[in-house]
Order: C-alpha cells, then structure tokens, then sequence
C-alpha cells in the first residue's frame, strides 16, 4: 500500500464509516492529520504544519514519534508454545533466546506470503505476534486451527497500542521519561511509567536507531502526550504513515501487498535471510525450497531513477523493448531528492545495468541497485 493509493479526507476525519481508530484518534484530529484507510483503520498520513518531506527529514536527522496501533498484536501461549511457532512460520526461533524479536513470516501452501510479521519470544511457553493490521485475523485462524491441545491463541489487537519513537535521537526521548534505553537491536523490555506496564521494543521500520512501545490501550494517550512533548523538545515531529512508507522504502524494506504477498514468495522478495532452510518444517517449506533450488524466478532489485519522475507500484521495468520487470514499491526519496522503487526483474538484469521505467507512457531511465538507498546515521545494529 503507497500513499496514493489511500482513501483520505483533508478535514481530518476519515469519512468513511466502519473504520477502526487507534486510541490515539483524537490526538491525531487535534493535530490536523490528514487520515485514510490503512488496513481497515483510520490513520494519520501526515500532519497539518508538517507533511511528509519534513516528517522524514526529522526522523533522518533528528527525531519523529508514530501511531502505529494499527498493528496487529497476538499472543500464543501454552506448554511447548515456542515449538509450535516455530512450525508453523519461516525464520528459527531457536536461534534467539527469551526476551528477543525475530522478523518471519507466514506463508501458504504455494510459498506465499499470507503476513510477514515481528515474533517475540516471552519463554518456552510463550510467543507475542506483531503481524500487519488487515491480516491479524488470519494469523489468528490460521494458529487456532494448527494449534495442539493446551496451546491458546489470543487475538489482542485492542489490548495495546503501539507507539514508535524512530531517529538519533530516540534514546534522549525515552530517557527523558525514565524509559529504559540502550539494549540491544531485535530485543524488548518490561517496563513501566507512571505505574503502568509498557513494552519497550528496540524494533523499527526507518532504518534509524529506534524504539516500539506497547502500552495498555487505555494509558496510550497519556503515554504519546509526554512523547510527542519531549520529541519536539528535541527538534522532532510527529509523524505519519506517509513518511512511515517513504523511510521503509529508502531502505529497501518490504510492504506486505507491494513487495510480498499470495505471489510474491520470501526468495523473489530477497527475504530468504529469514527463512530457516534447516528446519524440519514450516508451513509452505516446499514451495519455496524447490522455487529457491530453481533459480528461475524474478527477484527483488532496487531502482534509481536517473532522470526525472516518480516510479509507482505496477509500472513496467523495460531493457530495451523488452518488458523484464514490474514496480513494486515506488516513491519520491527526500533524503537522495530522486525518484526510488523496489522492483521484482528478470533473473538476466543485473546490478549496475540500466533500465526504463514506464510512468503512465513516460519513460524514465534508473540503474538496478541493491537495497538500501541511503547509509542511516545510526546503524540499527
């Protein structure tokens, strides 16, 4: 999902019944977001006094603080709870201990991807999901329906919101709070403030040095008030999911229904670093391992826009006359000032060759790179 091609309303309500809020809503009507349709819920894109570019630019080089309550949230719990995540999605748990993240996903009997999603693992017997907000209910029916006897699955997408403070300058934000601060890349702490629980989650979707924080829903408001006091204190913004897209995209990180999905596999995505190939099973295993041992599939690259234009999602790639590719991801860049995609190519494209994206019949050259598309300051590891 990109930006245009969300249901919005410049009032700075949503417009359209049926939608869910995150329990920050209001906050964000104050504010003058500008909201649409993310997944089924209504969520800021960017912010009266701000907008996208300098949204960005604040993370890049400062601080922003996003709503991202939208996210799913999951638990499975029980007697051998780890085991059975571990059976059913891509990545290895056994390769992290308790009180540490790991990026996997879940796929279909065809190796696609029906989520690709955040796991944490609390203990043996215990596993907190963060998958994408319009696929939280599947992940849940698809985990009940494969689960042992005394093992539960609990949706508790309205339990907690999410909170993410993402920029060089995250960690004085959370400090300020008496949050704590500083471990390490792909792990989470209990916490508190002010007398109740949070999660602090050294986890991101920028690129920068970052934090997510799950509060209760109910505290969440209190919560972003003094986040946003002390991110502006620092020369900060809030931010929407404008910028949210266009951060993720400079570095080269997937969307669910862009850049993975029913046919778009982990090995065309570039994401077989999260598959546990050594694993006894895992739910579409044989898919992709023969997708993976063919070597025939188009594959995830990078695009540079040499001259002037903003790729889009669904825009051919062309070498020459021939069609080698399609857009799947693309966007104005604010930190390069140029136009960026990612792209799934033909095996016979390589790095360093040049290309022609098709916009709406306007040709515009790029050079195939490999993801990212800018150094962050602060490496995430």
């Amino acid at each position: 999902m990109t930006t245009e091609d969300l249901n919005t309303d410049d009032t700075g309500a949503s417009g359209r019944p049926g939608l869910r809020t995150s329990p920050l809503h209001e906050r964000h009507v104050a504010l003058g977001a500008k909201l649409a349709d993310f997944g089924g819920w209504s969520m800021p894109i960017e912010y009266a006094g701000g907008g996208v570019v300098a949204e960005h630019t604040a993370v890049r080089e400062r601080v922003g603080v996003f709503d991202v309550s939208h996210l799913g949230k999951a638990r499975v719990a029980g007697p051998g709870a780890a085991d059975f995540v571990n059976r059913c999605f891509t990545n290895d748990l056994r390769r992290v201990g308790p009180g540490r993240a790991q990026y996997t996903m879940c796929l279909d009997k065809s190796g696609g991807v029906v989520d690709d999603l955040i796991q944490y693992l609390v203990g043996d017997d215990e596993v907190f999901l963060i998958p994408n907000a319009a696929n939280t209910a599947r992940v849940v029916e698809l985990l009940r329906a494969a689960a042992p006897e005394g093992i539960t699955v609990t949706d508790e997408h309205d339990r907690y919101g999410v909170i993410a403070v993402q920029g060089t300058r995250s960690d004085e934000v959370l400090k300020s709070l008496g949050l704590p601060v500083g471990h390490d890349y792909m792990s989470f702490v209990q916490a508190e403030w002010e007398g109740e629980p949070v999660i602090v989650c050294r986890t991101g979707y920028t690129g920068e040095r970052g934090y997510e924080l799950l509060p209760r829903w109910a505290s969440a408001p209190r919560l972003w008030d003094a986040l946003l006091t002390a991110v502006q204190d620092e020369g900060g913004l809030p931010c929407g999911l404008g910028a949210r897209d266009t951060l993720r995209t400079e570095m080269g990180y997937p969307l669910h229904g862009n850049d993975l999905g029913p046919d778009i596999t982990p090995v065309m995505a570039g994401a077989a670093w999260a598959v546990g190939w050594d694993k006894d099973t895992f739910w579409g295993k044989g898919a992709v391992a023969a997708q993976r041992a063919a070597k025939e599939s188009r594959l995830m690259r990078g695009l540079v826009a040499t001259g002037r234009g903003i790729p889009r999602a669904h825009c051919a790639v062309l070498s020459g006359s021939e069609v080698v590719g399609e857009v799947t991801s693309g966007t104005f860049s604010p930190t390069r000032k140029q136009g960026i995609a990612l792209a799934l190519l033909d095996r016979s494209v390589a790095v360093g060759d040049e290309v022609v994206i098709d916009v709406r019949g306007r040709e515009i050259p790029a050079e195939v790179v490999k993801p990212p598309f800018v150094e962050v300051s602060v490496r995430e590891d």
